[in-house]
């Protein structure tokens, strides 16, 4: 499955007050990831209708100032009961060397905070554009999904 964020809405915020900078058009995700490395005050902010399928509204992507990984960060729209399910999926698909993602339940608003390194998708590029990156991130968060809501047999 292509992912095309042609038609996404794309924000560059200021990582400390979370502020917009600027609204991108789709070409800004023709640039490499490693803008973010350039632009370590910045992370992007994207909301796609590719999202709606996997419950997740918008995605957020940034450059680690300690691990220098790119990290994302989404809520996610799954049951408080896939629990392990999720946490399993994660523990086996993400292959890292630092704490591979952080995965908390909100009551408040019904969703998984989930963050990740997306250096630790198999896939990933250090010299991948943003557009390809955030298709990668759409390709694992399906295949989450998927896997976690299979009846097992």
């Amino acid at each position: 499955m292509e992912a095309n964020f042609s038609i996404a809405y794309i924000e560059r915020c200021s990582k400390e007050t979370e502020t917009m900078i600027a609204n991108e058009s789709s070409s800004f995700l023709n640039q490499s990831i490693s803008y973010l490395k350039v632009h370590k005050n910045e992370f992007i902010y994207v909301e796609s209708v590719l999202f709606d399928d996997i419950g997740v509204e918008g995605i957020s992507l940034e450059a680690d100032d300690v691990f220098g990984t790119y990290d994302v960060m989404l809520g996610l729209k799954l049951q408080k009961k896939y629990d392990k399910l999720l946490r399993e999926y994660l523990n086996s698909s993400l292959d890292g060397e630092h704490s591979k993602f952080d995965l908390m339940f909100s009551q408040d608003d019904g969703l998984w905070d989930l963050n990740f390194a997306l250096n630790y998708i198999a896939g990933y590029k250090e010299d991948m554009s943003i557009s390809d990156a955030f298709a990668l991130i759409h390709q694992f968060l399906f295949n989450l999904v998927e896997a976690v809501k299979k009846p097992t047999s």
